[in-house]
């Protein structure tokens, strides 16, 4: 039921291991974490690298040598190709909207972490990640980040209590703004001026065209658009590169608005309408689900989910079927909900929990 529970404890030292990408967050978090009286190990995943390049590794080790910390690096794109990219594209291929960062944080780079950080004797896990921590009645919490347009709290759901108990978020407090401060007056210029990451980091710009160069040709191919009442409208370019809720980029020239409703993979075929409220759902059911203590998110009235990033939050009942899944009922109608999308929980800024949407009415 819950995929997400490791096991094994660890004895408390002042030691930390930090994932390092080499960007400014997790190169001010080694300065900040070094600064608390931490004794820091630096460690770079290498999970993907577009044309070869490896600039971020050396701008991690060179952080570490100004500051005097340990580096490591661990080569992980073998298994980020079969656990990540292969996810990503089998869900797209099935219908779905896929969350690799999700996936990411949860079944391999924090879980990794703490696999090294066990090798290594380490006690403390730390990332770049704007989220905050808490203790309620003796389990621990992820904390929505100070700065609301750099939280990414909706991303951490499914850590366990074993790794939550270790994890160390130093830039919880800060806003960008401050770290890019902290950055520049400590010298690194180069981190305080990088740009921030967008997107998913092996397509960061247009998942079509990510697909259109893995996917072996001929398995995704043109189909028909069709209405509500199944009259064709036009032609699509293959199912995968239409999500729910899509009304950019259809090319249907109507004297209206139209929205992607619905696609049908064995038929090839792409559902669209005209009413936004159309796609309206009152009613999720999640797989794959993570709670991080059931009685704080079960049953009760006001609990908020999230099934986007930012600037979404929708009031609802949680509560667990029989067959072991989280039925979640929304107190107002949400819009563009998608299978294979997360959706979050929340009470004020704790995460409670999420999962993974299964179907949605």
């Amino acid at each position: 039921m819950n995929r997400y529970q490791t096991n094994g404890p660890m004895e408390k030292n002042n030691k930390v291991l930090l994932g390092m990408s080499g960007g400014t967050d997790s190169s001010v978090a080694a300065m900040l974490l070094q600064d608390a009286g931490y004794e820091v190990t630096g460690i770079t995943f290498r999970f993907y690298e577009k044309d070869f390049q490896t600039e971020y590794l050396e701008d991690a080790r060179h952080l570490c040598e100004q500051l005097g910390i340990r580096h490591l690096t661990y080569d992980a794109r073998e298994v980020f190709e079969e656990q990540i990219i292969h996810y990503f594209i089998q869900e797209y291929m099935n219908g779905r909207t896929p969350v690799p960062c999700t996936l990411c944080n949860n079944q391999l780079k924090w879980p990794l972490l703490k696999e090294i950080a066990d090798r290594e004797g380490i006690y403390h896990l730390a990332t770049g990640h704007y989220v905050r921590k808490q203790t309620v009645n003796g389990r621990w919490f992820i904390r929505s980040g100070a700065d609301p347009d750099k939280d990414q709290s909706f991303f951490l759901w499914g850590l366990p209590q074993d790794l939550l108990e270790r994890a160390l978020f130093p830039m919880g407090e800060l806003t960008k703004v401050r770290v890019r401060e902290i950055a520049a007056e400590r010298g690194q210029l180069k981190a305080a001026r990088k740009r921030d990451s967008l997107g998913v980091c092996f397509c960061p710009m247009d998942y079509r065209t990510f697909l259109k160069s893995h996917v072996p040709e001929g398995q995704i191919s043109p189909g028909e658009f069709l209405d509500e009442e199944g009259r064709k409208l036009g032609q699509h370019e293959g199912y995968p590169f239409y999500t729910i809720g899509q009304r950019r980029g259809l090319g249907i020239w109507l004297n209206k608005t139209l929205f992607v409703k619905e696609t049908l993979p064995e038929q090839n075929r792409v559902i669209v309408c005209d009413n936004l409220r159309a796609l309206e759902k009152q009613e999720m059911l999640l797989t794959d689900w993570n709670l991080i203590d059931p009685e704080t998110a079960l049953n009760h009235p006001d609990v908020i989910v999230k099934i986007r990033y930012r600037k979404q939050a929708n009031r609802c009942t949680v509560t667990c079927t029989g067959d072991g899944c989280l039925h979640v009922n929304l107190h107002e109608p949400l819009a563009s909900v998608a299978p294979g999308q997360a959706a979050v929980f929340y009470r004020d800024d704790l995460v409670l929990g999420g999962g993974i949407i299964a179907t949605s009415r």
